[in-house]
């Protein structure tokens, strides 16, 4: 996997993670280009200088600012390892229900890691899968959450409920999210581009929470959404 930016390349830096090689482009001049350099190097992490045309032609997001570092795919957590981290705190967990761009994807993962959430649960079938794409919208975020990959979310749904997180879903149709409680141990579903929170996963959940809209369109973009509903649950998670 190819992880391409300053921010990116700095943040994977990091962490624990084995980096096969950085591709830094040659004559880099600026003054935070040559810091990264210098960490880089710090960190005994093999540097390859290549031309830009070489770092152009393996960028995927052709805004690589002249870094590419590879690594291994992505290693998903377990579910447990999501909630051994939730044990002695109020635990905050955001499930994905059928997000499938990778765009959205990685956007939610930089949302809920600047949040901290505790970890993000999507499912192995119809979702958008860590990649490339993924670890590059999230600027690095990626690399200090935890995302657990499951085979089936309402099961997991219900693990989480049996752990005694209260789990609400936000959709369209339920009460207003600025007055619902969303302290204490809380699991925030957040549905797909297209269809919302499934029928069945929305049976699931212990209240529905909505956004209120007063514009002419009534929805919102799922990274947006999400936004604004972990950032409502901070607000109160954190009023002294």
């Amino acid at each position: 996997m190819k992880v391409e930016g300053r921010n990116s390349v700095y943040e994977l830096l990091k962490t624990d993670k084995e980096i096969d090689k950085v591709l830094v482009q040659k004559d880099l001049q600026d003054e935070a280009s040559k810091r990264l350099i210098n960490v880089i190097r710090s960190h005994k992490v093999k540097v390859q200088v290549v031309d830009k045309r070489v770092i152009e032609k393996e960028s995927e997001s052709k805004h690589s600012q002249g870094f590419i570092a590879f690594v291994s795919d992505y290693k998903y957590f377990d579910l447990e390892d999501i909630l051994d981290g939730c044990k002695d705190k109020d635990g905050f967990v955001v499930v994905l229900n059928e997000i499938l761009d990778p765009h959205n994807l990685g956007s939610i993962i930089r949302v809920c890691e600047c949040a901290g959430v505790d970890g993000i649960v999507i499912s192995k079938d119809r979702s958008a899968s860590v990649n490339d794409t993924v670890m590059r919208i999230s600027e690095g975020s990626l690399n200090h959450i935890k995302v657990a990959r499951v085979t089936n979310i309402n099961n997991a749904i219900d693990k989480l409920k049996d752990e005694g997180f209260w789990v609400y879903g936000a959709e369209i149709g339920g009460e207003n999210i600025y007055n619902a409680d969303l302290t204490g141990k809380l699991c925030l579903v957040i549905g797909g581009e297209d269809s919302g929170v499934k029928r069945l996963t929305k049976t699931k959940c212990d209240k529905i929470v909505s956004i209120p809209m007063f514009g002419k369109v009534n929805s919102l973009n799922a990274s947006v959404a999400c936004g604004v509903a972990v950032y409502e649950a901070v607000r109160q998670r954190t009023v002294k």
